[in-house]
C-alpha cells in the first residue's frame, strides 16, 4: 500500500527482490509509466497506525516516508513535522505530500539530518498535534542493505533483483589494507563563519541552517564590536536551509519581518560578514534589486536578487528598504559550475530565503517575533545602522567536510 515513487507524482512498480531486515520489508521498485529504476525502499507498521519508509533513489538520495490511514493530504503543499533523535536537538522539516495519505522528507547525504538518522536508537515524529514514536535500533542494518540494493540495480539491472540482504563480503585486501593504515589522523578543524539576525527580544536568532552544520565546540555570536557570546542551536530545518540560535539576554532592537510579499524589480540590501577577517572586521553593506520571486529551477521558496553576497553572508537579513526583513540570504550562484555547463559567466545571481518559509519555521518553533507593514523608505546609511542593532557574527570550528558543504 506504501509503493509510491520518491517522485512526486507518479506510482511505483514492485517490490523487485526483497529486503528482509527485523520488521522492515522491501525490496526495489520502478516507474509505474515508464518501467526504469526508481529507488529501493524499505518499511515497517507501527502500532501509533504509521507506516514508516526509508528509501534511496538511483542516485544514492535518501528521504523517510510516513503514512497514515487517516490523513487527508494534498500534494504540493508544505507538511511540517518536528523529528527529534535519541531526546537531541529537534529537526523542524516540512515534508513533501506525494499523495493523500504518504509524506516524503528528504534527507540530503550532507545534512546534520541522515547524521543524526544513521546512530540515532530512537525518534519521535510531531506533527498535526500527534507524536509518534519509533524504534531505530535495526536501521544500522538497514541502511547497508539498501545501498546494497541499489547499487546491484545500477550493475547489472532488474534482472539482478533476488535478495538484497545478502551483503556482499569485504575483500580480504581491502580488510588488510585497513588494518595497515594505522590510527586515522585526527580531523582538522576551520573556522567556519555565517551571519545571523535577531528576532526576539529574548535572543532568538535566525541564520542559515548551513552555517551551524558541522560546528564542533561551541558556536559563537557577536554583535559589531561586542565581545562573542556561547549561542545554543535550538531547532533546524534542513529542507528550508533554516536555524534557530539562542543567545542568554534580552535585546531591545530586535528585527521586524515585511508583512507584505517583496515585488520583482523592489530594492533590497543585503547585510553581513563576508570573509570576515580578511576583507573587514565591521559587517558590510550591499544593495540591490529583487530580480526574480523564484529560485533555480523554478523552487518558489528563494527570491533571486542582484545584491552582491559572499562566502560568509549566509544567513543574514535581506532588507527591504523601509527597513524590514524580505528574504534570508542563503546562497551564491556558483560561478564556475554555471560557465561550464552553459559557456557564460553569470553576474550578481544569489538567493535569499523568503518569509513565508522563515515565518512557518519559526511559528513552528514557538518563537516570538514582531511584523510590519511600514511604507516609508530610509536611505541606506539609515537602513545599515539600524540593522547594526540586531546583525550578528556567527562562528565555530568545523571539520573540512562541513567547510565544504557550506554554501556560502
Amino acid at each position: 500500500m506504501w509503493s509510491i515513487l520518491a517522485n512526486s507524482n507518479a506510482e511505483a512498480r514492485g517490490p523487485y527482490g526483497s529486503i528482509s531486515v527485523g520488521n522492515w520489508k522491501g525490496g526495489a521498485y520502478t516507474h509505474d509509466q515508464t518501467g526504469s529504476f526508481s529507488h529501493c525502499a524499505a518499511g515497517a507498521q507501527y502500532a501509533s497506525g504509521v507506516y514508516f519508509v526509508v528509501m534511496i533513489d538511483g542516485n544514492g538520495g535518501w528521504s523517510l516516508g510516513f503514512m497514515h490511514e487517516q490523513w487527508r493530504l494534498r500534494t504540493g503543499e508544505a507538511f511540517p513535522l518536528t523529528l527529534t533523535f535519541d531526546g537531541q536537538q529537534p529537526f523542524n522539516v516540512h515534508g513533501v505530500p506525494v499523495a493523500d495519505k504518504l509524506v516524503r522528507v528528504p534527507m540530503p547525504n550532507n545534512s546534520a539530518l541522515i547524521s543524526q538518522f544513521r546512530r540515532a536508537k530512537t525518534m519521535t515524529a510531531y506533527t498535526q498535534g500527534q507524536l509518534f514514536q519509533f524504534n531505530l535500533d535495526q536501521t544500522g542494518q538497514l541502511l547497508p542493505v539498501l545501498a546494497n540494493c541499489v547499487a546491484r540495480i545500477r550493475q547489472s539491472g532488474l534482472a539482478s533483483a533476488g535478495d538484497f540482504s545478502l551483503l556482499p563480503a569485504a575483500r580480504p585486501v581491502a580488510a588488510a589494507a585497513a588494518l595497515d593504515a594505522g590510527p586515522a589522523k585526527p580531523d582538522r578543524l576551520f573556522d567556519q563563519t555565517g551571519t545571523g539576525f535577531l528576532v526576539s527580544t529574548n535572543g532568538h536568532l535566525v541564520t542559515n541552517a548551513h552555517v551551524v552544520h558541522g560546528c564542533v565546540g561551541d558556536i559563537l555570536g557577536n554583535l559589531s564590536g561586542e565581545a562573542p557570546a556561547k549561542l545554543r542551536l535550538v531547532s533546524s530545518d534542513e529542507t528550508n536551509d533554516l536555524a534557530l540560535l539562542q543567545v542568554t539576554g534580552s535585546f531591545k532592537d530586535v528585527a521586524k519581518i515585511r508583512d507584505k510579499a517583496i515585488q520583482s524589480g523592489d530594492s533590497v540590501v543585503a547585510i553581513g560578514y563576508p570573509f570576515h577577517g580578511l576583507l573587514t572586521s565591521d559587517f558590510t553593506v550591499t544593495t540591490g534589486i529583487v530580480s526574480s520571486l523564484s529560485g533555480i529551477l523554478n523552487d518558489t521558496r528563494f527570491l533571486q536578487i542582484s545584491a552582491a553576497v559572499q562566502p560568509g553572508n549566509s544567513g543574514g537579513p535581506l532588507l527591504a528598504a523601509s527597513g524590514d526583513v524580505v528574504g534570508v540570504v542563503a546562497a551564491k550562484l556558483n560561478a564556475i559550475k554555471f560557465a561550464r555547463a552553459t559557456g557564460n559567466i553569470p553576474e550578481n545571481i544569489n538567493f535569499a530565503i523568503k518569509t513565508g518559509a522563515l515565518r512557518d519555521f519559526l511559528d513552528n518553533s514557538v518563537v516570538p517575533y514582531q511584523i510590519s507593514d511600514a511604507k516609508i523608505e530610509l536611505k541606506t546609511a539609515e537602513i545599515a545602522r539600524n540593522a547594526r542593532g540586531f546583525t550578528f557574527l556567527i562562528s565555530c570550528k568545523a571539520k573540512s567536510k562541513a567547510k565544504e558543504a557550506a554554501k556560502n
